[in-house]
């Protein structure tokens, strides 16, 4: 199980930080002290309803304006190192729900986030959004961390959360994840969809990946999208959603997409 963690995350934010404040300009990876300096921010990208063209959901990324945490990757590892990654989890989802928009949120929880208690708690912010919230997990979450991941989902999805199980494709993957996780949606990585209108054996591939996640009933999301005959190559391969630049870039407020950007954009046939 989990570590267990306090309830109210401000006072274990004050608990943190309190004996960090003398140093924190020599410190510039403390992350507690990065959670309350205003340093983070949370962008939105639009997912496409590649029937409708409109927009299905947003998927939230965090950004930091901190230069030693300029990247995802970084900011992570610097948690990590901290051992505080469930914490900058919970303050991602906070921003995300602060300031989201009034449609279902995917929210990325990084595979360490499972080794605390912080998304299991009653008052975590996804339960508070008033649309879906999905929960993206790597489809290469360690096998030393499947056991305790599938323990916390099943806590969580029974509490109305739904899961998404990203990046399947990217390096080495294991469809078995996708069924015994049985997850709502699966995104297939750039890799798989980038530029499939030129790769008939690509074509092929996501074609026999996406029917075999219906048959599991999930739907799934082709990421990367950038060309219109990419996004018309994922809807013959029976791909449900659409994410990348040819929709909209992640973005702060939450970028608009309608029916009329698809039509214009040559994306209807």
């Amino acid at each position: 199980m989990p570590e267990a963690v306090p309830l109210d995350f401000t006072e274990w934010l004050d608990r943190q930080d309190a004996p960090r404040h003398s140093s924190r300009a020599t410190r510039p990876s403390d992350i507690p002290g990065v959670l309350r300096s205003g340093e983070l921010k949370v962008v939105y990208q639009p997912l496409i309803d590649l029937s409708s063209g409109e927009i299905f959901a947003y998927e939230c990324l965090v950004r930091s304006t901190a230069p030693e945490h300029s990247s995802p990757p970084a900011l992570f590892t610097a948690a990590i190192e901290a051992g505080v990654c469930g914490a900058l989890g919970r303050r991602i989802r906070e921003l995300a729900i602060q300031n989201c928009p009034h449609a279902p949120l995917f929210i990325n929880i990084h595979p360490h986030e499972f080794d605390e208690g912080w998304l299991v708690q009653p008052d975590d912010p996804i339960f508070e959004h008033e649309h879906a919230v999905y929960i993206e997990i790597t489809e290469s979450v360690p096998l030393t961390h499947f056991e305790l991941c599938s323990n916390v989902l099943t806590e969580v999805r029974h509490k109305g959360i739904m899961l998404a199980v990203d990046d399947l494709g990217a390096g080495y993957s294991n469809l078995r994840y996708i069924a015994d996780l049985s997850p709502e949606i699966v995104k297939l990585d750039r890799s798989l969809t980038h530029k499939i209108s030129k790769d008939v054996r690509l074509q092929r591939l996501v074609r026999a990946i996406t029917s075999l996640c219906i048959d599991l009933s999930a739907r799934v999301v082709a990421e990367g999208l950038e060309h219109p005959e990419d996004v018309h190559a994922v809807k013959d391969c029976g791909a449900h959603y659409g994410q990348g630049y040819i929709f909209a870039r992640p973005a702060f407020p939450p970028p608009a997409y309608t029916r009329k950007d698809y039509q214009a954009a040559g994306l209807t046939r």
